[in-house]
């Protein structure tokens, strides 16, 4: 027998609703989640959003001009730019996923940095692009 006190192992239980407010998810975590959010988005928004708005772009001049014109011009960008916030993030964390894969940039350190760096890119690219939808450029 050792004399040694065996160490406490940490004991793990169910967390409740005010817990989750206050768990602190890494950047990687984040990314990860966002990721799948984004994918979704896309993929439901594909029947509900993007085809009728194609559809009504491509069956008239008249039709076209009237998406982008009057009050639902407004609504209509900031739905568009949700989706292309979605798909700035899809694209960023998929090509980040993917050089994870290559076992580039696994250790703990690289993928917090690159996945600040996906959080910021895909911010910014849509910034650039809501700039430029709302016409301050």
């Amino acid at each position: 027998m050792s004399d040694t006190p065996s160490k406490q192992r940490p004991q793990y239980r169910n967390i409740d609703v005010a817990q989750i407010t206050k768990y602190h998810l890494p950047a990687a975590g984040k990314v990860s989640i966002l990721h799948r959010i984004s994918g979704a988005l896309l993929f439901l928004s594909l029947p509900i959003i993007l085809i009728p708005l194609f559809a009504a772009s491509v069956a008239s001049p008249e039709s076209f001009a009237s998406l982008g014109s009057g009050a639902g011009g407004f609504i209509l960008k900031l739905i568009l730019l949700v989706l292309l916030w979605g798909f700035m993030h899809h694209l960023c964390a998929g090509i980040r996923y993917l050089v994870l894969d290559l076992h580039i940039g696994i250790d703990k350190v690289s993928a917090q940095k690159s996945a600040a760096v996906v959080l910021g890119v895909s911010l910014a690219l849509t910034l650039v692009f809501a700039v430029k939808m709302f016409g301050a450029i």
